[in-house]
């Protein structure tokens, strides 16, 4: 059974930065991808970050230039790194992993960031 547990969220001000981290657990396989989504309430969850096995990456459009997603495949943990932090960001953030088969969806419990003077 894989398992994904986020750490790093808190409450931080606008401009601050955070550094969010998944690990994984489990039988992951060496070709999948993962994900930093991201939702607040009333809303639907967006993704905000992938990265391959292979660490190709993309960012969507509202956090490209501040964000940074990457990955230690020895320690099997992807991390998000998060600069200039705006109050838009508050969400709270989840961690995806996506295997080969369509079976392989895993969450993590979610993080919780709060950007706030």
């Amino acid at each position: 059974q894989v398992q994904l547990v986020e750490s790093g969220g808190g409450l931080v001000q606008p401009g601050g930065s955070l550094r969010l981290s998944c690990a994984a657990s489990g039988n992951i396989g060496s070709i999948n991808v993962m994900n930093w989504y991201r939702q607040v309430p009333g809303k639907q969850r967006e993704l905000v970050a992938t990265i391959t096995s292979d660490r190709i990456t993309r960012l969507s459009d509202s956090v490209k230039g501040r964000f940074t997603i990457s990955r230690d495949n020895a320690k099997r943990t992807v991390y998000l790194q998060m600069n200039t932090l705006k109050p838009e960001d508050t969400a709270v953030y989840y961690c995806n992993l996506r295997g080969t088969r369509a079976s392989d969806d895993y969450w993590g419990q979610g993080t919780q960031v709060t950007v706030s003077s």
